[in-house]
């Protein structure tokens, strides 16, 4: 506990450090390789809980956090895909408060690996209205997963399947359909990399999460998975006293994302406990800028 306090306090002093002195980068004509955003599920508790609603997720990454940058996660607004009324005022919110929307995290459309024929076409066809819902917002992207049950071979045509027919569909909307290792099958980097080369389209990708490898070393994840990116998830859970994340090099990530030529955002996700949900993602926030 004592090690979380001093973390606090540390970060408390160098954020009051930033409000005090200037940004010495903007002086230096630095420019940052990488922009940072901020995935909803960041806030998946505070949300929850009614405390946040996702129509006001853009302001409050803008004025909370200095974030300029989204990724919303369908779950919060799942009964809005195609209410156009909704998406124009989210839009405009975005807008207005001098932030990007970058992506959607589509989640519970649909096994897109499974096994029956009719089931995973209809989850394919669920995920259009988030294309469009995307490409309305102006975001580039929408995530999807690569569920079912199988072996990897069965599994892997059938993922490569749905996800030519979702790009092709993208494409026409200038939007990128990319796949998080999110667990299962998905968390193989050497296999989820196979799935996209195989697939080959321009505008179908990965979204590499730091954290989601559990049985698959995850630097050799991120490794595999970069080749095809375009974005990147910076999971966090637990910080030590020196404000680096305990479990996860993110000296290590970052080098490898830097040497893929990675240009892009950068996106907050953190899923821990011990802090609060503000206190993470500004931890996290922090420890990226050390390597922008």
């Amino acid at each position: 506990m004592n090690s979380r306090r001093d973390f606090i306090k540390t970060l408390g002093l160098a954020t009051a450090g930033l409000a005090i002195a200037p940004n010495l980068d903007l002086f230096a004509g630095k420019k940052k390789w990488f922009e940072i955003s901020l995935a909803e599920w960041s806030l998946h508790r505070t949300l929850r809980k009614g405390e946040l609603k996702n129509i006001d997720f853009p302001e409050f990454a803008a004025k909370k956090f200095g974030i300029y940058g989204v990724e919303y996660v369908n779950q919060f607004f799942k009964d809005k895909a195609q209410d156009m009324t909704y998406l124009k005022d989210l839009k405009d919110r975005a807008k207005s408060n001098g932030v990007t929307n970058v992506l959607i995290m589509v989640d519970g459309e649909g096994e897109l690996a499974g096994a029956d024929e009719t089931k995973r076409k209809q989850a394919v066809e669920n995920h259009y209205k988030w294309i469009d819902a995307a490409h309305f917002l102006g975001c580039k992207a929408i995530r999807v997963n690569a569920a079912g049950k199988g072996s990897k071979e069965e599994m892997k045509g059938r993922m490569v399947e749905s996800l030519s027919t979702l790009a092709d569909y993208g494409k026409k909307a200038k939007i990128n359909v990319v796949v998080e290792n999110h667990g299962g099958t998905s968390s193989l980097g050497d296999w989820l990399a196979d799935v996209l080369k195989t697939v080959g389209k321009k505008n179908c990708g990965s979204l590499p999460d730091f954290g989601n490898f559990y049985e698959y070393d995850r630097y050799q994840g991120v490794t595999d998975l970069m080749p095809y990116a375009k974005g990147v998830s910076a999971k966090s859970n637990v910080f030590d006293a020196n404000g680096n994340e305990a479990v996860i090099d993110y000296a290590k990530m970052m080098e490898i994302v830097k040497m893929a030529g990675y240009k892009g955002y950068v996106g907050i996700e953190y899923e821990g406990k011990d802090l609060s949900e503000i206190d993470g993602i500004i931890a996290t926030k922090a420890l990226l800028e050390r390597f922008q």
